[in-house]
């Protein structure tokens, strides 16, 4: 019954992906889905396992990557609240291909593949709605595919400080303060580097006037003149 699953009712319904469908049909939908609950650091699937099915991301982030065999790791993306994952393999029968682990405490909505598939058959708006999340995403994955293959590592840096500081920065008078979101090693893993890069780069950057770090806040100092080093450094 809608009240004995209220979490999962109101999860689809918030969600774009779903929002062509009727209250009768969210319900027969959320009666074939259950939540599934991750601890920081916990791997949702692991890349080439068989897909099981669609997650929808309840609260927390979840954290999709790449290892390569030497064991080094590609962030592509961390996803919050509202945030479909895996929707590709569901459609064309194929593996993970990537990696998924919560970045801390997460509660997610769980579709198994048969159920989803045979509610898109019933509603073919949804996978038109689907088609557009994949298509979001492989645009993300080209840009990150340039960015590795005609940036350096300081120009990436920067971009991402750009970036944060740009969607959460916070005005002070010394300049725009944004919050490191991990440690070098994390950021190295986001914008496909080594550690040590990031802290070489990090360190110039504070050298020159450009940033200010303390602790986990990065003051950005000198924002234009990060911004003219960005186009000299491509």
């Amino acid at each position: 019954m809608p009240s004995d699953r209220p979490l999962p009712i109101a999860i689809l319904r918030s969600a774009p992906l779903f929002a062509a469908l009727t209250d009768a049909e969210i319900q027969l939908l959320s009666a074939r889905s259950g939540m599934r609950r991750f601890g920081p650091g916990e791997v949702l699937f692991s890349e080439g396992e068989a897909c099981a099915g669609l997650y929808m991301i309840a609260s927390g982030r979840v954290r999709i990557f790449k290892t390569s065999a030497n064991g080094r790791e590609h962030v592509l993306a961390i996803e919050g609240p509202g945030s479909s994952i895996a929707e590709l393999p569901v459609f064309d029968g194929g593996t993970y291909p990537a990696s998924a682990s919560a970045v801390d405490a997460a509660e997610l909505l769980f579709v198994s593949r048969g159920d989803l598939r045979a509610v898109c058959m019933e509603h073919p708006e949804i996978s038109l709605k689907l088609l557009q999340v994949v298509g979001a995403r492989l645009r993300r994955l080209v840009g990150i595919i340039e960015e590795l293959s005609f940036t350096t590592v300081r120009h990436r840096l920067i971009t991402r400080i750009l970036r944060q500081a740009k969607e959460e920065g916070r005005s002070t008078p010394r300049g725009t303060v944004i919050t490191l979101g991990g440690t070098h090693q994390e950021i190295a893993a986001q914008i496909g580097t080594v550690r040590e890069l990031v802290s070489r780069n990090m360190a110039r950057l504070q050298a020159q006037g450009f940033i200010e770090i303390n602790g986990r806040d990065l003051t950005i100092l000198d924002p234009d003149g990060l911004e003219s080093d960005l186009n000299s450094v491509l």
